[in-house]
């Protein structure tokens, strides 16, 4: 399908690895103006020469940490002298501290996981708003979690950092909405990518497996999909890159579980 991005200028937090890059990589085939947003520059590297095989009109990376306000505002800066406008923000990154039960984490993990989860997404949003605004149309996909639905104790402080991000990215679609920007959340169940590759391989299971990836989460955790598989990345990126096309024309405010299969809506 075309998603009518050609041309179309999209940046992606968190999109050198993961959902992030499937997206980035669904912008680059559709012949979008992709900008991958990371920390590590030889990541970023790789990841720009692989938008533009994939036909990216452009492709570029953006240097920055989300935890840091100057950073961010740096990233978008580039952004608005390369480009001068914005159609598509999509963030991805999530918390990657705050792992542990409640009564394990100090408060300093509990912030980090809202820095992390929630506060990089706002401060995205703030810096990419002018440019947004300054396009023909514009969309922001954010990524949360299945895992505010269904809960996990080991990950108290992370779902809750990703059921924070849901409801801001319900408020956005409103405020918003004069705009005709907009706003959408996705929430995806248990995907084999990076982090759940590793928990798999430290826990003895063949990561490259995704069947053998849920019968771990079930035996370990009690949470399987209804599909007797883990998701792979480029089954959400495509989903993820639907909601921030202009094909996307009517639909703000979403949440859209991407999960397997469940008994939540």
């Amino acid at each position: 399908m075309d998603l009518g991005l050609a041309g179309a200028a999209a940046v992606v937090q968190g999109g050198t690895q993961g959902m992030g890059l499937a997206t980035a990589e669904c912008f680059a085939e559709d012949g979008a103006r992709v900008a991958v947003m990371a920390r590590s520059k030889n990541v970023l590297e790789r990841s720009v020469r692989r938008l533009r095989d994939l036909g990216a009109a452009d492709a570029v990376g953006l240097n920055a940490d989300v935890t840091k306000p100057e950073e961010v505002s740096a990233a978008f800066a580039e952004v608005s002298e390369r480009w001068g406008e914005l159609n598509i923000l999509v963030n991805t990154v999530g918390p990657s501290s705050g792992i542990g039960g409640f009564e394990d984490l100090s408060d300093d993990d509990w912030l980090a996981a809202v820095d992390q989860g929630v506060m990089g997404m706002v401060r995205c949003v703030r810096a990419a708003l002018p440019l947004l605004r300054a396009a023909g149309w514009a969309r922001i996909v954010n990524v949360s979690a299945h895992s505010t639905k269904r809960q996990t104790a080991s990950l108290v402080a992370y779902t809750a950092a990703k059921a924070m991000l849901t409801s801001v990215t319900k408020n956005l679609s409103l405020s918003l909405a004069k705009d005709e920007i907009l706003v959408n959340t996705v929430s995806p169940g248990s995907f084999a990518t990076e982090g759940l590759k590793a928990w798999a391989t430290s826990v003895g299971i063949d990561a490259d497996d995704p069947y053998a990836v849920m019968v771990g989460i079930d035996e370990h955790f009690g949470h399987p999909a209804h599909l007797p598989r883990a998701g792979l990345a480029g089954e959400i990126g495509g989903v993820i890159a639907f909601v921030a096309s202009r094909r996307n024309s009517y639909m703000t405010g979403a949440n859209i579980n991407v999960d397997g299969g469940s008994d939540f809506c």
